[in-house]
This record gives structure tokens, sequence and C-alpha cells, in this order.
């Protein structure tokens, strides 16, 4: 909402009621020379915090015309309508500022205070109009009617009807539009006015554009008592979620390898009775070099064990001897562990990318090679048991 006042004294009330609001905007057009009634009002004064640059002001001084005074008005409205941009108007229109007002010193004509109402209508935003000061009482009477028909459109003659209030009017004439008589000298500059203007549109440019949201912030006061309650509210959710954590039977975590019989089973066994499913695993993928490590190793292993081989044969042969000097024993120990397999060559590992059979055959050979050339590997020892023994002396 935009607040406008154009009586002759500053409107301190209004302005104190939302000096820290960006929601209503106040321009006052008042004398200001320090000590005249209410002492407030400098150009300078412009709200706090969030109203800040929300408060203009516009200081005159005795004596200004109808032009200087419409010159002015229409700048800084004109101005403040663009920037603001208010979607209603509260209009104050106090008669204190019209020539030859008891407690002012304008020079100003009724016609010229019409004609501020007159602009501020062309708008076309929804306007408020309300009185004001006033202490001449025909011209405070005129002004208004004069202002009424200018509201509603419609044209009213210059001369006044005859009522029973004809005698405050016999000295104009009974004239709506009276002449000016004993005006006072204008102490206000054309540079002067200009500096005032300039220095109002500066700050214009810090609003930023309008308010979006008319509700948009919250009044003093409001946001600390809005941050406890939030407060309070957090607190007693983290109470309700601790204490339902505490009332939550707890549950083990399994992990989704383990394998056991229960309602936590996984591993895909109905029954629970033990059985596993297989777990299939991805092949050991294992390069050209490991592949020959291995061969070479196995191949290297396998050599003490044929050479303890040849002992067993050499401990053998004592015994056989023994036997045919003295009789067969009752008893020996002989492996019945069946015939190792023949050794298999290794398949050529293969590479990700390409076929790789043409380049591993000769490497192959050479592996099928090694593996003839060493001797098979041992076969494992199997418990002996005592079995009667057919000795061939001749073998």
């Amino acid at each position: 909402m935009l607040y406008i006042d154009i009586d002759i004294h500053h409107g301190d009330g209004v302005e104190l009621a939302f000096y820290h609001s960006n929601r209503v905007m106040t321009v006052s057009f008042h004398k200001y020379t320090g000590d005249f009634f209410p002492g407030t009002g400098k150009l300078d004064d412009n709200g706090a915090g969030l109203g800040k640059y929300f408060c203009l002001n516009v200081p005159l001084q005795d004596g200004i015309d109808d032009d200087m005074y419409l010159t002015v008005f229409k700048t800084v409205i004109g101005d403040t309508v663009t920037h603001f941009q208010p979607t209603s108007i509260v209009l104050q229109c106090g008669a204190d500022s019209l020539g030859l007002d008891r407690l002012g010193a304008f020079n100003l004509s009724i016609a010229a205070h019409g004609e501020c109402v007159n602009y501020v209508r062309t708008f076309g935003v929804p306007l408020l109009v309300v009185g004001g000061g006033g202490y001449t009482v025909k011209n405070v009477s005129r002004c208004w009617a004069y202002e009424t028909a200018v509201l509603v459109g419609a044209d009213i003659p210059d001369t006044l009807p005859a009522t029973i209030y004809d005698a405050y009017f016999a000295d104009s004439g009974w004239k709506l539009h009276p002449p000016l008589t004993g005006k006072v000298d204008n102490l206000n500059s054309p540079a002067g006015l200009q500096r005032i203007t300039v220095s109002i549109r500066e700050k214009l440019r810090y609003l930023g554009g309008a308010p979006s949201v008319a509700m948009r912030e919250i009044p003093p006061g409001l946001e600390e008592w809005l941050q406890v309650e939030e407060a309070a509210a957090e607190a007693e959710q983290e109470v309700e979620a601790d204490a339902s954590t505490s009332a939550r039977p707890s549950r083990k975590l399994v992990a989704q390898n383990e394998f056991y019989a229960g309602d936590d089973d996984v591993d895909g066994d109905e029954d629970g009775d033990g059985g596993e499913t297989p777990v299939r695993r991805a092949p050991a993928r294992r390069s050209r070099g490991s592949a020959r490590r291995g061969t070479r190793r196995s191949s290297a292993r396998s050599r003490p064990a044929a050479g303890g081989a040849k002992e067993d044969e050499e401990q053998q042969q004592p015994d056989e001897a023994s036997a045919q000097a003295g009789g067969a024993p009752e008893s020996t120990p002989v492996s019945t562990a069946p015939p190792p397999p023949p050794p298999q060559p290794s398949r050529p590992s293969r590479s990700r990318r390409g076929n790789t059979r043409a380049r591993n055959r000769p490497r192959a050979k050479e592996k099928e090679q090694e593996q003839e050339d060493s001797p098979p590997p041992p076969a494992e020892e199997e418990q002996s048991v005592p079995t009667p023994m057919e000795l061939d002396v001749e073998a």
C-alpha cells in the first residue's frame, strides 16, 4: 500500500507505524524548518530494517507556489508508483497546506490541491481519500467540496449556491476558487527542489522492485516465538523417536552370504534340513605368466617326490632278500591305492579380447614337453591295511 500525505505537517504517525516494514510505503510533503510541528520529516529519514527506503520525505519551505508544488509532487509520486507498484493508495488531503491558512504558510490554491488528487486518480489503483488538517473553515469546505467533485468526475460551477452559510463566503464574492491575497515569500529555489527529487530517485533505486507477496514478512516479535515453537516440536520428535527405538525388538543383521536353517534362511532351502544350494563362483582367470609359474612349480615339487619313491623301493629290497632266506613274513603293509592318472596338459589361458589360440600353440607344446619330461607325481598315501603278501621271488 502507498500512503501519500499532502498536509502541511509531517505525517509522523503513519510513518512511525510502518517505519520497519516494506508492506507500506509512506510519502509525505510537508513544511520542515526544524522547529515547525512536529519537528520531524528530514530528507534523510527513510525507514529502518526491512522498511529501509520505504519511507520518503519531501521537506519544503514557506511560500511554495502551485507550479513548484505540482512539479515536485508529480515527479516524486510518478517515480514511486513505478518502482513500488502499489495495489492500493491512501491519500491524506490536509487543507492546511492551502494559502491563507491560519497555521500554514504555503501559497497553494484549491485548484492545485485538487490537481494532486486528480493525478493520483489517474493511476487506476484502488484509492482511499481522507481528510486532515485545516484551520480556516471556509477554505476547508471549498477544498473538499471541489476534490469530491474531482473524484466522482463531476463538473461544478465556480459560483457557490445560496445557503445559510453565505456570510462565510461574502468577502470572496461567493466563489469556489477565490484569488489568493496576502501571499508569503517563496523560500524554495528550483535548485533545492531538484536536489530533493534527485535524492529521492536514488533512494528508489534501492527498492529492487515491489514486494511480491503482501504478507511476506512476519511482524517483529513473532519470529522469535516461532523459533521457540519449532525448537520445542523438534525436541518432542526426538524424544518420541528414541522411545520407539528402545521399544522396538532388536533384529540381528545377517549377511547375505550366511547359510543356515531358520526363519532368516537365505539359502533357498524351504525344509531347513541343511541342504545347500550350490553357489556359482566366477572362474579364476590366470594370465600367461601365472600359468607358466604354476607349471614350473608343479614340476619342481614332483621331482623330490620321485626320488622318495626310489628310496622306498630300495628299502623293500632287503625285505625281499630276508623273505627268501627265512620265509615269508606274516603280514606286510602294502598300499592299495590305484595308480595315479596320467597328467593332462594345461589349457592355455584366453585373453578378454581377440583369439589367442594361434599365438599360444607354440607355448602349449613347450608346456606338454615339460610335463612329459617330468616324472609323474607320487600317489597319495592312503591308510595301509595289513594283508598277506604273495612274494614272487623271481620278479
